[in-house]
């Protein structure tokens, strides 16, 4: 009977999320929650010695980011179904996962009855992204990417630098940081830095 299951494992650093995700998941007829995890190292060698079928992953883990988490399994396990599930919702994030190899992407605030129907889908097969999360996407099309250097930059002035502080810590020239601060608000459409800054914060781009 238990090979039935759909076996899920659960990898967040929130101990009330994860008893919670228990709780819902071993309540069900057709799941079984084999085991649920605090930080990505601990994710990886669960997912080795268990092979679940379906895993909900946290972007925001302690000791590796999730995405990072997520492409060594599915490098030694391609086949592995991943259900991101996390409460940032910058729609680089959701870009960044879905590349990565994410077969769904969840929100922490959705509904239980949302969190199970997604595990099922994904299990059968199916990718599975909120229709809200979908739209947020859909927005971001055809918008420019900041390049590595831009988000540098980017970050150096979230921090609280000035383009001399910034162009230090880089070694650019003021001038040049200018003009990287320049091409970034018309990427993002961002008035002035602060602007740019919060917008890139918003969409997942930077964290503060």
């Amino acid at each position: 009977m238990s090979d039935a299951l759909i076996k899920v494992l659960s990898i967040d650093d929130h101990p009330l999320l994860r008893e919670g995700i228990a709780a819902m998941i071993n309540g069900e007829p057709d799941m079984s929650l084999v085991a649920a995890v605090s930080n990505g190292r601990e994710g990886i060698e669960a997912f080795r010695s268990l092979k679940p079928d379906v895993t909900l992953m946290d972007l925001r883990l302690p000791d590796l980011s999730g995405i990072d988490v997520m492409i060594a399994i599915l490098t030694e396990f391609p086949r592995a179904r991943i259900i991101v599930l996390t409460t940032y919702e910058g729609d680089v994030q959701v870009q960044r996962a879905l590349e990565a190899g994410a077969h769904g992407y969840l929100l922490k605030s959705m509904s239980p009855e949302h969190m199970l129907a997604t595990i099922r889908s994904v299990h059968s097969g199916k990718k599975n992204v909120s229709p809200e999360i979908a739209a947020r996407l859909a927005e971001h099309l055809g918008d420019e990417v900041l390049s590595d250097r831009e988000i540098e930059v980017l970050r150096y002035v979230a921090e609280g630098n000035r383009n001399k502080e910034v162009g230090n810590r880089l070694h650019i020239s003021e001038d040049t940081v200018k003009v990287h601060l320049k091409h970034i608000m018309g990427k993002l459409g961002a008035n002035d830095r602060t602007q740019a800054v919060a917008i890139a914060v918003r969409r997942g781009i930077i964290h503060i």
